[in-house]
């Protein structure tokens, strides 16, 4: 066995003797950020809930866990109050559905999970705004606020919902208007250099651009590495789901400003363009950033020229291998989280330098593509 294969196989080791065990502890529940090494349990509608359920069917794919499947589809199940108040959806039904009802659809053909993400997707069709072409991110907080202009960069990773509804039912609305949000975000959220806004405000009536907004950034023009990542996977996503040349050459962008950004065998840092005034408050990783961009190279690699193909697996793998060996909690049994050093929203200092569960999730789907058990739940 090479070094490879053998730092590989550990790492899926403990992925499953870690996943096994949380199962016992967390069951069907919604877990988000790790505090005193447990999993905080969030209510079924944050935008968080499909990460666990869809990380117990990354295992699941490899070792057929009955246990594991159980409680994914119990999980599902707690979904679906929210499929008839559609007052508690937002953008992040992608997120949601795709890696609980498709991910279960497409591992077990399970019909129910079928309707379940048709309807998903009908709603999530709903909120396309076809003055601007953009898919509307979040609800109103209160009734004082107005975000029925606001699209945000996360919403890249939803679009694949849209492209399976098309696929699945023939019709081709929902991928037209998944490909006009992607085009809106090629053309207005990524900056020549590759780096990407959070948040862009369009009027909602005539389809303006108003505002570009920092958001989770340190500041608009920032380069929040999150954010980075789900430009990176979600324009490659739209590219092997369209076939637009254009998505490619806007992920590859993306993917060359974020790759020139990570120093040798360190984690992402949050935002790659924090002032370097010293302050040990500016320093924080963020492991997320790094599993969802591991993901997006893997994939880019598949999708590019043979001559491509070993810059961006290269690159996919050597990031995940550098989150194994400095950010997994292997040493620590205690620790229900899979990675480490993961920020969720530094600006509100929320869940800093913690594990996060969508950050275990795209390590566990990184893995398993390096190890070509990559049934593709997007």
């Amino acid at each position: 066995m090479s070094d490879n294969e053998k730092w590989l196989e550990e790492a899926w080791e403990f992925v499953i003797e870690k996943t096994t065990r949380n199962n016992e502890t967390i069951g069907a529940n919604f877990p988000h950020a790790s505090v005193d090494k447990k999993y905080v349990l969030e209510d079924p509608e944050w935008w968080t809930a499909g990460f666990w359920p869809g990380l117990l069917w990354q295992v699941y794919q490899e070792n057929k866990d009955d246990a594991l499947r159980k409680t994914a589809e119990q999980c599902e199940a707690n979904l679906d109050y929210l499929l008839s108040d559609s007052e508690k959806l937002d953008h992040d039904m992608g997120f949601m559905w795709t890696l609980t009802s498709l991910a279960n659809y497409k591992l077990t053909g399970n019909k129910e999970s079928r309707r379940r993400g048709l309807l998903a997707a009908n709603f999530l069709l709903g909120r396309f705004n076809a003055q601007g072409n953009y898919i509307r991110a979040w609800n109103a907080w209160s009734k004082k606020e107005d975000n029925r202009g606001v699209a945000i960069i996360d919403c890249m990773m939803n679009l694949p919902l849209l492209y399976w509804a098309s696929e699945e039912t023939g019709d081709p609305r929902f991928k037209i208007a998944a490909e006009k949000h992607a085009e809106t975000v090629k053309k207005h959220f990524i900056q020549p250099d590759g780096s990407v806004h959070h948040i862009v405000v369009f009027d909602p009536e005539t389809g303006e651009v108003v505002d570009k907004l920092g958001g989770q950034g340190y500041a608009p023009d920032s380069a929040w590495s999150r954010g980075t990542a789900w430009a990176l996977y979600g324009l490659t996503l739209s590219y092997l789901h369209t076939n637009n040349i254009e998505f490619l050459y806007a992920a590859k962008s993306v993917s060359h400003f974020f790759l020139s950004n990570l120093r040798p065998n360190e984690c992402p840092a949050w935002d790659f363009r924090i002032p370097e005034d010293g302050e040990k408050r500016y320093s924080y990783p963020d492991s997320s950033a790094g599993s969802i961009a591991a993901c997006g190279l893997l994939m880019l690699g598949k999708l590019v020229t043979d001559f491509e193909k070993p810059i961006y697996q290269e690159a996919g793998a050597n990031l995940l291998k550098t989150l194994y060996t400095t950010c997994a909690t292997k040493e620590d049994k205690e620790e229900e989280g899979l990675l480490n050093n993961g920020t969720s929203h530094f600006p509100e200092q929320k869940n800093v330098d913690v594990p996060l569960i969508y950050g275990d999730y795209f390590f566990v789907e990184a893995l398993n593509v390096l190890r070509q058990k990559d049934v593709l739940f997007w």
